[in-house]
Order: structure tokens, then C-alpha cells, then sequence
């Protein structure tokens, strides 16, 4: 049997973090993660790829997307090396210092253990370990990125803050577009990387390595310092032994060459064969990292062996305030004639996915408000070819070319150059062109609960108590879309009192006591020593902003304290 110092469940942005601080302290550290890598290059962008690109093990499929779906939310998770850090933005914002509040609302409290102060020194610590970026608007040709220009417009009409945030991606210094980064052959996959290439591909996996995340950066810096990373591990059981914890798991196939496929393919198809049975290794201290629905899934699946685990294991589910909006069909008035408008051009493609924010925080005249983000959304190219053929196909312009060659050929017309047809046919693109998504996140209420239901994860929640907010939401969308000259369009979700996230958090929430959190501050879990949670289900609220820069922030400070706790344990032992 394998022994360590530590295993870490997980490897998004609590288990990157944990693993690279334990193995640089001298500790034995081995990452036992569920999904397979992503190098770049990997990240489909075909339809037959895309529809294998979904985790469901039980129907062998080995993906990098993760759905969950309760009765009122749905949660779009990642499943890989890298974890959320492989579909995430890259936007990198401290939680604000006014919102580590101390709240309580019907049926419930939000109370925060920690500070701002607390985790500004590991904010610092990992901005400049995600090599943190702001988008470089004052160089060409970023100065003319529409959507960024239309987001900065309307928070000045609007009177609102408005910020460009740091990002983890790599823009090149000076700041160009598709230029090697030196050094960058540097990771685990030992492949090239390229600047941004400004696509708005980050949500489906940057091909060209642009992004800086935690495979390129924690995980491989976790490596150089011996760190054994095990992918398409997927842990099913752990439980207290003397001196530490046994972990069971299952590897999906051959585990740590790059592919899913593996050996033994015998169906073909590019899927693992089926797995082979449990593996079991040993550790002094467990780390759960498996994210806000892994995790608390995990600690429910396993309870018999915890008995006094907090009774709070599973509350203050929240999903961070998500919701999406979108400004449709833009236009901004002519300078050369007053009073008349032309199609204004937002251009989303263009650009990382999210470029810059706008703050929505408590107004004087209601202190209750919760604050929120709007951001601007960006998505890949072949997109809009989708849209606008949709639009194309029901449309009459296709039928009126038609009619034109018909006609044409009956009357056995001379005029053979038909471009001006075609370009009628094809229409302008303007619904894309002049269209935006709007990104919101914030402070929603945390009065989720999860459980088990016939040994699968459920969720209670319903966004009732959040209506205020969510209606502040809408109207500040509303606002930002007709300060650009164009239409709100809510997600067509809410109107079914339904909602998506990409930010689930809470589970196993932080609190002063055993009987408010499942950890403490440090996330140590309450009553055994040596097993640890560092992931979003230790928050006991929103973070508000897009909680993956908290999340690692708490991790470095949790790290800190494992390390502290190993060498008074130790002391004889280099580090």
C-alpha cells in the first residue's frame, strides 16, 4: 500500500494550491483526480467530440463537463486536471471587504470566521502565482475591443464603478496576440503555449495554452517538487485509521498517460475500459478538494464512517448569486446625423471571454440590498455561424434568393455574377454582431440544503428568498442594455423559477464552532484532526465575486497551517 503525507481529493483550485504548498514544505503529497489532463490541443471543438466531451462514468463517458441537475437549479461543474481552472474565465477578484458580513436571514445566517486582512497576504500569494494579468486595453489592438469599450460606456451612464479585473491568462509583455510564451514547454504536458489569441474560447479549454490555469502553474510546480498526480482516479471511500486515513478509489483506465483512452480499448470507441476495482492508499492527512458538490457528496456518502461530523454538513448551499442576461440588438446614434441610430457593434467574440466588471454594491438609501457583478461574456466565433444560420434559415432571405435564381433561369438572364444576391441571402450577421451577454454574480441567500435521496445528491433549495436580489439583477441588466441602445432579455430559466450556476458553493460550511460549520476558519474539519476541506463548500455564503481567487486564497492560508501542525509533529524531518 502507497503511504503519504498527505493525498488531496481533487485538484481544482483548493487542491492545486494545497498540493503545490504541502510538496514545496518537504510533505509527500500524492493528487488523486477524477478526470483526465487537457493539454493544448485536447479540447474538442467538433460536434462529435463536444457530445463525448460530458463526465458520466457509468456510460463511460470521461469529459470535461459535469452537469447536475436538481428540481429548482442546475450546476455546470469540470471534471479534469485542473479542475473548474480548465472552463473557468480567468477573472481573479478579491471578495469585497464590506461583504464578510455577519448576517442572519429567515431560517438561517451567513457568518464569515475570516477577514478581508485575513486573506489579503494570500490573495497576493496567488495573483502572482496565476501570473495575474489586467486586460491590456491601452495597446492595440485591445484598445478596440468593442464589448470592453461598451461596458466601460455604461457604467458611466449608469454611475457604477467599473473595472478592468485581473486575469490568469498570458497577454505577453509587451502585450500581442498568438506570441510563444518563453519558457512555456515548462508543464505537465511539456507542450508550447502562445499568448491569448483573443477567440473567446476560455470556457471550452484554451487550445493554445493561453491560459495560465492550474495545470500549467499549481500542479506543475507541485510536480518539480515531487507531488505523485494520479488522473482518472475517482475516490469513492475514506475513512480514520490510527496515525491517518484510508483512501479508496478507481482508476478509469490507464491513468496518467494523457488519454482516456488508454490501454485495452477494445470497443474502439476512445473510452477507458471499465475499472479495474479499488485501490487504497494511505495518508497522515486527507485533503477534501473535490469541489462544492464532490466533496459534500463525498462526506454524505460517507458519514457512517464520520459520526460526529457537524449536523451543519450540507447547508448553506448557495450558487453565488449566477445568472445571465443578454443585450440584444445594439445601436448608438449617427455623428454625422443627429437623431438617427445605426447598429452598434459589441462584437462578443472578440476578446478572453470576460474583459472587464462593473459593481453593484449596497445602495445608501437600502442597506439590505446584497451587491452584485455584471461582466461581459464572451464565446467562441463558430457560434455566431450557429445563430445567424438559425436566423438565416428562418428567415424569407434564403427564400428570396431562390425565387431571384429561378426567375433568372427561366428568363435565361445574362447577369452571372450574383454576389450582391448572395450577400442579401447571407444578411449582415448584425444579430450577433450587435448582441452581448451579461455575465451577473453576487450575494444571493446561502439556505441550500443538500442530502442524499436514494444514494444520490439532492438539493433543497428555492430561489424564493433570493427574488429581491435577482430582481435588482434584472433591473441593472435591464439598465446596462438600454444605455447601449438595445433589448434585455433575462435567462428564459428564471421565468420558470429555475436557475443555472457555474459556482455552486457551500456543503460544508466554515464556522465557529462544530455546531455552525463542518470547519473551522482554517477549514479543519471538527473533531478529526488530520482531515481538512479546501474547496468551495466551505463557504458559509457567496463570495460575490467569481469565487475561484478566494477559494485559492483560503487553501494557501489553510496550507499554511497544515504546514505549521506537520513540522511541530516532525521536527527531526527536513523540509
Amino acid at each position: 500500500m502507497d503511504v503519504f503525507d498527505a493525498v488531496v481529493v481533487g485538484s481544482g483550485f483548493g487542491g492545486s494550491v494545497t498540493a503545490f504548498r504541502l510538496a514545496e514544505a518537504g510533505l509527500s503529497v500524492c493528487v488523486l483526480e477524477r478526470g483526465k489532463p487537457f493539454p493544448p490541443g485536447s479540447f474538442p471543438r467538433s460536434p462529435h467530440d463536444a457530445a463525448k466531451n460530458f463526465w458520466d462514468p457509468d456510460s463511460r463517458l470521461y469529459g470535461m463537463y459535469d452537469m447536475w441537475s436538481f428540481s429548482k437549479l442546475d450546476a455546470l461543474v469540470s471534471s479534469g486536471l485542473g479542475g473548474g481552472s480548465l472552463i473557468y474565465a480567468n477573472v481573479l477578484i478579491r471578495k469585497p471587504e464590506s461583504w464578510f458580513v455577519h448576517e442572519s436571514f429567515d431560517g438561517g445566517y451567513e457568518d464569515w470566521p475570516v477577514t478581508r486582512e485575513d486573506l489579503d497576504p494570500h490573495y497576493d500569494r496567488v495573483e502572482t502565482m496565476l501570473g495575474a494579468q489586467r486586460y491590456p486595453f491601452d495597446a492595440e489592438p485591445y484598445r478596440d475591443t468593442p464589448k470592453t469599450i461598451a461596458m466601460r460606456q455604461a457604467a458611466a451612464r449608469l454611475g457604477v464603478p467599473w473595472q478592468l479585473p485581473p486575469l490568469a491568462v498570458s497577454f505577453g509583455s509587451p502585450p500581442a496576440p498568438g506570441v510563444p510564451i518563453e519558457g512555456g514547454e515548462d508543464n505537465l504536458h511539456n507542450s508550447p503555449r502562445y499568448t491569448c489569441r483573443l477567440v473567446g474560447e476560455c470556457d471550452m479549454g484554451c487550445n493554445f495554452g493561453s491560459k495560465n490555469s492550474l495545470d500549467f502553474t499549481y500542479l506543475s510546480a507541485a510536480a518539480r517538487h515531487g507531488a505523485v498526480i494520479r488522473p482518472l482516479c475517482e475516490v469513492r471511500s475514506f475513512e480514520p485509521v490510527r496515525d491517518g486515513f484510508l483512501v479508496s478509489y478507481i482508476p478509469h483506465g490507464a491513468a496518467g498517460d494523457g488519454d482516456a483512452a488508454g490501454d485495452g480499448d477494445a470497443a474502439g470507441d476512445g473510452n477507458p475500459p471499465a475499472p479495474a476495482g479499488l485501490h487504497t492508499i494511505r495518508a497522515g492527512r486527507l485533503i477534501l478538494s473535490a469541489g462544492t458538490l464532490g466533496t459534500t457528496y463525498l462526506l454524505l456518502r460517507n458519514r457512517s464512517a464520520f459520526p460526529a461530523l457537524s449536523p451543519a454538513l450540507g447547508t448553506h448551499f448557495s450558487g453565488n448569486g449566477d445568472f445571465l442576461g443578454l443585450v440584444l440588438k445594439a445601436r448608438e446614434s449617427r455623428q454625422d446625423r443627429p437623431g438617427e441610430t445605426v447598429p452598434r457593434m459589441l462584437e462578443p467574440s472578440f476578446g478572453p471571454v470576460i474583459t472587464s466588471a462593473m459593481l453593484m454594491d449596497r445602495t445608501e438609501h437600502d442597506a439590505a440590498d446584497r451587491g452584485f457583478y455584471i461582466e461581459d461574456a464572451g464565446y467562441p466565433e463558430f457560434l455566431n455561424w450557429l445563430v445567424e444560420h438559425n436566423v438565416l434559415t428562418m428567415s424569407n432571405r434564403v427564400a428570396r434568393f431562390v425565387l431571384r435564381r429561378g426567375w433568372s433561369q427561366l428568363t435565361r438572364t445574362a447577369r452571372s455574377r450574383v454576389g450582391r444576391q448572395l450577400n442579401d441571402a447571407m444578411g449582415k450577421g448584425l444579430f450577433t454582431a450587435t448582441s452581448l451577454p451579461l455575465l451577473g454574480m453576487g450575494r444571493d441567500v446561502p439556505d441550500g440544503r443538500m442530502f442524499l435521496r436514494d444514494g444520490h445528491l439532492d438539493l433543497d433549495w428555492d430561489p424564493g428568498a433570493s427574488d429581491p436580489y435577482f430582481d435588482r439583477m434584472n433591473k441593472a441588466m435591464t439598465g446596462v442594455s438600454r444605455s447601449l441602445g438595445g433589448r434585455y432579455a433575462s435567462n428564459p430559466l428564471w421565468w420558470l423559477n429555475r436557475l443555472i450556476t457555474v459556482h455552486p458553493l457551500g456543503g460544508a460550511p466554515m464556522g465557529r464552532t462544530e455546531r455552525e460549520g463542518v470547519v473551522d476558519s482554517f477549514g479543519r474539519v471538527y473533531h478529526y484532526p488530520g482531515l481538512s476541506i479546501a474547496d468551495g463548500s466551505v463557504m458559509p455564503g457567496p463570495v460575490g465575486p467569481n469565487p475561484s481567487l478566494t477559494i485559492a486564497a483560503l487553501a494557501d492560508r489553510s496550507a499554511d497551517r497544515i504546514i505549521e501542525e506537520h513540522r511541530r509533529r516532525n521536527p527531526a524531518r527536513p523540509s
